[in-house]
């Protein structure tokens, strides 16, 4: 019989990946793909790494030499990544009876038959998708997480690292050579207070006294002493059936400095709300709406505003006329601030509270919404606007992405062609 065991099905460095699936040029050259504003690097190629170029280095800082090593940057295409990764999860999926989509680009799965059923993982990610994955197989997830890094830091694996079929010995040996800092779950501050009862290495958590370790730290990390015993005890982690929140918040490419101009992005970042409302099937009764300045400017200003909603609603003109009533208000003047952004809370179903609003058919308000959002899955975001979100042409402070490649498989006017020779 083949043997249960735990699989961490990880895409190796994702965006880049993305970026390369539809421009092979890209393939065997040092890329990184930045933040929101085209600021800091978020993820490298191997040929990146190799350069030495670090993670979170500001692009401004690589440009100047960027075309002397090779190095090609891209915008962060988050709406091209966002559906590759729910395609790759379904096919990662096929795999197994539990899935827990862990990240953008994670999965642990249940999995049986080893490195066999690893390898078919891999070669099936590439062979539908494109998507090069690594496969780490373990009986534990701790474990699986060691054993994903492992299958991308060795080439020799060829991206399946299953634990099980490593020499006698070889663990014991990598837990005692690799610090507690290195663990999934295990933060600096977590790895101090362990140096002061003399845990230093995996192997001294390992085998610490779990009891011990639950009444001077938490049960989460009782369970990764048990996790990296073998033992499978962190559980499962399905899907919420209903949301906590939703959030729509983005960086300025330049500062803000007037209440009108934030009136026009709260326009805009409230209507961009009642679109994620709308396509997750929510409705919402609070709405936050907040902005900040850079932490590392002199002057500092973080103001927001939390509005309780006459009822719960996924009306794009609710929620721009109370984003737009609620915050400029009360911002410091002549202040730059940087970033912005709406959340809306206490969350229900749509459908599963009756609406109160007594003077607008409730068929009228929900077809508005429909309208416009079919407009906009049709011709794109932005292609409609309420009030002063409706703009025919960018704002100066909306965030820049001067490197943007398509959106290849969300928008039908991106879709790329393929012609015979």
């Amino acid at each position: 019989m083949s043997r249960p065991a735990v699989a961490l099905v990880d895409a190796n460095a994702f965006y880049v990946s993305c970026e390369r699936l539809f421009d092979p040029r890209l393939e065997g050259r040092p890329v990184v793909v930045l933040s929101n504003n085209d600021g800091c690097v978020v993820a490298r190629s191997a040929e990146a790494k190799q350069l030495g170029v670090p993670m979170g280095e500001p692009w401004f800082k690589l440009q100047a030499t960027a075309d002397r090593h090779g190095l090609i940057a891209r915008s962060s295409n988050y709406e091209l990544y966002g559906d590759l990764s729910v395609r790759l999860m379904e096919v990662i999926g096929r795999y197994s009876a539990w899935q827990e989509v862990y990240s953008i680009d994670e999965s642990f799965i249940g999995l049986n038959g080893g490195a066999a059923a690893g390898r078919a993982i891999r070669d099936g990610a590439r062979r539908l998708l494109g998507i090069p994955v690594s496969v780490g197989i373990a009986t534990s997830k701790t474990l699986a997480k060691l054993a994903n890094k492992h299958a991308k830091a060795h080439p020799a694996f060829e991206g399946v690292c299953d634990l099980a079929e490593a020499p006698p010995g070889w663990l014991d040996n990598y837990l005692a050579t690799h610090s507690v800092v290195d663990l999934w779950g295990v933060a600096g501050r977590t790895t101090r207070r362990l140096a002061g009862y003399g845990i230093h290495s995996m192997k001294d958590l390992r085998d610490a006294d779990d009891r011990q370790i639950r009444r001077w730290f938490s049960v989460v990390l009782a369970r990764t002493v048990r996790e990296l015993r073998g033992e499978h005890c962190i559980p499962l982690e399905g899907p919420r059936a209903t949301r906590d929140q939703l959030i729509y918040s983005r960086s300025f490419s330049t500062p803000i400095t007037d209440a009108d101009r934030m009136a026009q992005v709260m326009a805009v970042y409230a209507q961009n709300a009642a679109q994620r409302l709308r396509r997750h099937g929510l409705v919402a009764k609070t709405m936050t709406a907040w902005c900040s300045t850079s932490w590392y400017g002199a002057a500092q200003d973080h103001p927001s505003v939390a509005v309780s909603l006459p009822t719960h609603t996924d009306d794009p003109i609710e929620l721009v006329r109370a984003a737009t009533a609620a915050l400029p208000p009360r911002l410091t003047p002549d202040t730059r601030y940087v970033r912005a952004g709406i959340v809306v809370t206490d969350l229900v179903p749509r459908g599963s509270q009756p609406y109160l609003e007594p003077f607008v058919p409730l068929s009228e308000r929900r077809r508005l919404g429909d309208t416009m959002q079919a407009v906009e899955d049709r011709f794109g975001p932005g292609t409609l606007g309420l009030g002063r979100a409706g703009l025919r042409t960018p704002p100066e402070w909306a965030m820049r992405r001067q490197m943007l490649t398509p959106h290849y498989t969300t928008r039908w006017e991106h879709l790329p062609v393929a012609r015979a020779a």
